[in-house]
């Protein structure tokens, strides 16, 4: 297979544009940038992860985690799975190239409209229109799709009947996965999905529709540079108007520093996500760049949980059997086939979102250990003896629930590291209302609600989210936001107005949303990214036209 990043010796001084980051946000932006002919370098601190080369066993697993908090750092810094344990709450994001959509469920929704008629979004994005166009140009690059065979899905009918029961409606979910082999707008071939489970440790059929697939090949192909182990420090100003990027370039293992560098651009998009984006300004603050005093403000878990149910009675099947097979001739569907919405018109924050989901083949040697410390210790010796896909965890359900917290994290930094403070996170409304939502659920299963396996561990019993939002929100003006609504960064320099920006600096992320969303965020961060990507287009008298539509 093609690898899609270039060999660090190829790396310029000087580019059009530098992109940190390589996720929804930044593949958008690599892909629209080389489009209107700019020199794009994309500097990712992880690996490239080729189909067919994520993890297919436990100890592969275990390599591919880095786990960093206040008393303990372990795993290299390019490991796939990104665990930050925090004081208040726990962060788990992905690392590699193509960011977060390399590991994540796919699931790809729009959020209720009332979301964006909340006050905290600059105006522009409900009155310009392009927030429309964003998510076209998202659905069409994403391409996502319910599976045709959502509802054969064993976990989708037990979720199905559970629901019903207490007066919900299953429906089958929205996931950027290909369900038939395609040519995708990238032009790069995918396979059909085999219903393997597996899309939460990585696709190695090359189904899922990832940035990996569709936004950086695009990029590659119209001349952008890839580059991978590279860890962006900060960045700076230049007399000249241009923007300095400082960075280290990690060793192949991701273990040590080999040597720290700088290369300058006239345009810098960060795009490394809510921890990254937040953390280079708040080291780039540090340093002198006048940044507006809101960074590191509203970040959103957005009323994200993981929780299980122990001890269904039906057999559930929501393990992953990889691919190859672990088990041939047993489907297990996409990691979502289906969800439950609760809508409720007159509270947005009492709406929730809760999806069936399956835990990856690579992490299913290691669940009996996982659930022996709550008290399940029967049921886990006996899937040692009988193995996971025919024992006990046959019958574990896994949700995937989104909701909406009330956007009151705080990151700032630690000493030279990102630091989360969210004093009473574990008593955010929210959690309560997920809680009974599930109890009633997994009641009805005939099994006991598991709200986190590995509470009284290191793990600890704070809450956890994968998708974080938030620190680098979107304002009106810098006294209300870190940057305005097309995504570039306030200058909060004496002097300056409170709507001017420093002239080529832009976030464009997950970072940037200053509130919960109540679904999963991918194919929001992509509209927005598209959207940002139109404004700098009309900014700059760009055309990302080239080779067909944008």
């Amino acid at each position: 297979m093609t690898r899609l990043a270039s060999a660090h010796d190829s790396l310029k001084a000087h580019y059009d544009a530098i992109i940190v980051g390589s996720g929804y946000g930044g593949g958008v932006a690599a892909s629209r940038l080389a489009r209107a002919g700019k020199r794009v370098a994309v500097l990712e601190r992880g690996r490239e992860v080729a189909t067919g080369e994520f993890p297919a066993r436990f100890p592969d697993l275990k390599s591919e985690m880095q786990i960093r908090g206040r008393k303990m750092s372990s795993g290299p810094e390019t490991a796939l799975f990104d665990v930050r344990l925090g004081e208040d709450m726990h962060v788990l994001v992905g690392c590699g190239l193509g960011g977060g959509s390399l590991v994540n469920a796919g699931v790809a929704l729009r959020p209720d409209q009332r979301v964006f008629a909340d006050e905290v979004w600059p105006g522009q994005i409900r009155q310009d229109g392009t927030l429309d166009e964003g998510f076209r140009r998202a659905q069409t690059w994403l391409a996502p799709a319910t599976d045709p065979r959502a509802a054969e899905m064993t976990k989708y009918k037990v979720l199905e009947a559970a629901g019903g029961a207490v007066g919900h409606t299953t429906v089958a979910t929205s996931v950027a996965v290909s369900f038939e082999d395609r040519i995708n707008a990238a032009g790069v071939h995918q396979p059909a999905c085999t219903r393997c489970g597996d899309c939460c440790g990585g696709c190695n059929v090359g189904a899922k529709n990832t940035v990996a697939l569709t936004y950086l090949p695009d990029a590659r192909h119209h001349g952008a540079e890839l580059f991978t182990h590279i860890k962006v420090r900060h960045i700076t100003r230049d007399a000249d108007g241009s923007w300095r990027v400082i960075f280290a370039v990690l060793s192949e293992d991701g273990h040590a520093v080999l040597r720290e560098g700088q290369i300058t651009a006239g345009i810098v998009v960060l795009a490394a996500g809510t921890l990254g984006s937040t953390e280079i300004l708040l080291r780039s603050r540090a340093r002198g760049l006048a940044v507006s005093d809101r960074i590191g403000k509203r970040f959103s878990a957005n009323g994200d949980i993981i929780a299980f149910g122990w001890g269904a009675k039906p057999v559930i099947d929501a393990v992953g059997v990889g691919h190859p097979a672990r088990v041939e001739g047993r489907e297990i569907g996409a990691a979502v086939s289906g969800h439950v919405e609760i809508r409720d018109p007159a509270n947005l924050s009492n709406e929730l979102n809760v999806q069936e989901g399956v835990l990856p083949s690579a992490i299913a040697p290691a669940l009996p250990i996982m659930f022996i410390p709550n008290g399940r210790l029967l049921g886990a010796l006996q899937s040692l003896i009988k193995g996971v896909y025919n024992g006990p965890f046959a019958h574990l359900q896994t949700f995937f629930a989104v909701s909406h917290d009330t956007a009151a994290g705080t990151f700032r930094l630690d000493g030279d590291r990102l630091a989360l403070s969210w004093p009473g996170a574990r008593d955010e409304p929210v959690y309560q209302r997920l809680d009974a939502t599930l109890n009633a659920l997994v009641a009805q299963t005939g099994g006991s609600y598991v709200k986190n396996p590995l509470a009284g561990t290191v793990m600890g019993h704070q809450p956890a989210t994968a998708h974080p939002l938030g620190g680098c929100g979107m304002g009106a003006e810098r006294s209300d936001g870190v940057v305005n609504h097309k995504g570039q960064v306030f200058d909060a320099a004496a002097g300056r107005g409170s709507t001017d920006v420093h002239a080529g600096l832009y976030v464009v992320d997950g970072a940037i949303i200053p509130r919960s969303l109540g679904c999963n965020p991918l194919l929001t961060i992509t509209a927005l990214a598209e959207r940002a990507m139109i404004h700098m287009a009309a900014d700059l008298g760009l055309s990302f036209l080239a080779g067909g539509d944008a």
